[in-house]
């Protein structure tokens, strides 16, 4: 039987779809997070504890267990693990992008550097360090701008500035952030913020499978909600797109022209770019499959997930299509609204019995304290729909999420 190495952080929304995947393919899983499981001693075949910062201690320690329990693909599940990932496939020769093209998406701006090198479309930025002269600085921006933290995902600490003052609060703001004990920023990481032009537009998000660096996307996501600022809190994700098909294949071409800058050859990847008068523009492409619990919007073929596609891949099995199914679906992520405990929701049955409706997730547990971006990096659930037409399962959603109350004290 075909090993798998799993890689699963604590933290990660990724770890159900996942395992549940393996399992319905039927492979001998092998799960690994950065902490010790109680249960490790007990089932040491199965279990693995790897260091998730170190990727070259990993891979060793990865090599040394394969070397008794031979392991034929490695799957890292989010932003935090993909890099490890590609390190451990690499020194077993398994598949798998490079490991400097996976290194790239995590650090934005190496990511820009090489994408405005090949000449792919991305906003005028520059790299500063949060130690500067910042009023200096800001007085040198053309506004409107965006800072970014270099490697935190889901919009964690990306704020807009429209003037110097702006510039000044977001950068001091971003500091406090990256000093934070669950930023885990380190390096560059933690000193320095890229600064780069707000592009206006429609927001997008494409889900891909790269196969011997061919992109095959498998789901192009409107974004129906502006994301102007100041925070960049996503919300709706519905497919397929309603955008011309002219703008979808080139959506889909620049994203293939952004993972070959890159160098990403090998496995899922998650693009987000702006599309307006000019065309579509790249802000972010990485390593990994969609966030949270989103990917539960998408069924391939006879009823596949996108897990399951994913993990096929790693392990060279065949997938017979990568077809997504004729409707449309689409997902919520229901944003924090304050920071507090969260108490009571209210609403939940109401809000599923929305026709469309197929599901709606309450991630966090009641008692538990929540923060809103740009700060805070959770949501408070998912809502999924699916029906006939994008225009009906966005209604649906927004429908949904008006029946919902949330106690936060």
């Amino acid at each position: 039987m075909d090993r798998l190495l799993l890689l699963l952080p604590t933290r990660t929304y990724r770890t159900e779809d996942f395992v549940d995947a393996a399992g319905r393919l039927g492979v001998d899983l092998v799960c690994a997070s950065e902490r010790p499981s109680t249960l490790e001693g007990l089932a040491p075949d199965s279990l693995l504890t790897l260091d998730f910062g170190d990727p070259d201690a990993a891979a060793a320690k990865a090599a040394a267990f394969a070397r008794a329990h031979p392991l034929k693909a490695v799957v890292g599940v989010d932003d935090l693990t993909s890099t490890v990932a590609a390190a451990i496939a690499e020194r077993l020769s398994l598949r798998t992008s490079p490991r400097a093209a996976v290194a790239a998406t995590r650090d934005k701006h190496e990511m820009r550097r090489r994408l405005a090198a090949a000449g792919v479309p991305v906003p005028r930025f520059r790299a500063i360090a949060l130690a500067d002269d910042l009023p200096r600085v800001a007085r040198e921006v053309d506004y409107p701008v965006v800072l970014k933290p270099l490697s935190l995902s889901a919009s964690r600490g990306v704020i807009r500035a429209d003037d110097p003052e702006a510039f000044v609060a977001a950068a001091h703001r971003i500091a406090a952030i990256l000093a934070r004990d669950d930023a885990a920023a380190g390096g560059p990481a933690a000193s320095d913020v890229l600064v780069e032009a707000f592009i206006p537009g429609v927001e997008v998000a494409v889900e891909g499978l790269l196969a011997g660096g061919a992109l095959h996307v498998l789901a192009l996501f409107d974004k129906p909600d502006p994301l102007d600022g100041p925070f960049f809190e996503e919300t709706i994700y519905v497919t397929p797109s309603r955008l011309p098909e002219a703008t979808q294949r080139r959506i889909a071409d620049v994203t293939r022209e952004a993972c070959a800058a890159l160098g990403l050859t090998e496995g899922p990847i998650h693009a987000e770019l702006r599309v307006n008068e000019r065309g579509p523009w790249v802000l972010e492409i990485a390593a990994r499959s969609i966030g949270g619990l989103c990917s539960r919007t998408l069924r391939f073929g006879t009823g596949m997930t996108l897990e399951e596609i994913i993990l096929r891949h790693a392990l060279g099995w065949p997938v017979d299509s990568l077809a997504r199914e004729r409707r449309a679906a689409g997902v919520m992520m229901l944003p924090i609204p304050r920071a507090g405990r969260l108490l009571a929701v209210d609403g939940v049955e109401d809000a599923a019995a929305v026709p469309g409706v197929e599901d709606v997730t309450i991630s966090i547990p009641l008692g538990q304290e929540v923060e809103p971006l740009p700060e805070g990096w959770q949501y408070l659930g998912f809502v999924f729909a699916r029906a006939e037409t994008p225009d009906v399962v966005e209604a649906a959603l927004r429908q949904a999420h008006a029946r919902l109350a949330f106690t936060i004290a």
